[in-house]
């Protein structure tokens, strides 16, 4: 069983075109490269953040503000369509070997963008360590058993991709050698019970959503809006 080492820092910060953290958030892991897909440079330059590589098809950047960030980041053009930006993103952080990420802004676009990405994320999930940053929590892609130090009375959501067979300890609703499927039965917003939280996965996968420790300033991580 692995440990989840919720505390980890990433080997950089991919910003997609959604609702993006604000500016303090940037400020904390300053010293973390940034992957900007396409049209997120628009919003972190307007944060003042300037992103070390911007890739996609450039179709949603700004030409005034690609003209200006040039000289500072490296532009990459992806104008196959067969990939969305995401993905191109997560190519371009696999060819740095960049092993562990944080993504931001996965949703705000369309809805179908938010679905697509989900497909994405669950795809290079198996071979990267991503997690998924929205507000004060963290939402892994797990399919294998995985355990972690848990907050008292910490909301923990286990949602299936699509089907995933749990035993589960230290969680207020246990499972046992159950079945989580979508559309029919998900586990979100459990609650856990012991300082400890056991995610045995004995077939499938999830996408697991905790708190996030890694910061000691919680006024930087609070989502626009807050």
């Amino acid at each position: 069983m692995n440990l989840l080492d919720r505390k980890a820092l990433p080997d950089a910060i991919i910003c997609l075109n959604g609702d993006l953290p604000p500016l303090g958030f940037f400020e904390h892991l300053a010293h973390i490269p940034i992957i900007a897909a396409d049209g997120a440079t628009n919003t972190l330059f307007a944060k003042g953040v300037v992103p070390d590589i911007v890739v996609g098809d450039l179709d949603s950047i700004h030409v005034d503000i690609l003209h200006e960030i040039a000289p500072l980041a490296t532009i990459l053009a992806r104008p196959d369509q067969d990939s969305n930006d995401f993905e191109k993103a997560l190519v371009v952080a696999q060819q740095m070997l960049h092993s562990t990420l944080f993504v931001v802004g996965f949703h705000g676009g369309d809805l179908e963008h938010s679905l697509n990405n989900w497909s994405v994320l669950m795809r290079y999930g198996s071979s990267m360590n991503i997690s998924v940053v929205e507000g004060r929590r963290h939402c892994f892609p797990v399919y294998s058993s995985v355990s972690f130090q848990a907050l008292p009375d910490e909301t923990v959501s286990l949602i299936p991709q699509p089907i995933a067979q749990l035993t589960t300890k230290g969680l207020a609703w246990p499972l046992v050698n159950e079945e989580l499927a979508l559309g029919i039965r998900e586990g979100a917003r459990n609650r856990a019970t012991d300082d400890t939280v056991e995610i045995h996965v004995h077939s499938g996968a999830i996408l697991l959503a905790i708190d996030i420790q890694v910061w000691d300033l919680p006024s930087t991580i609070q989502p626009v809006g807050s």
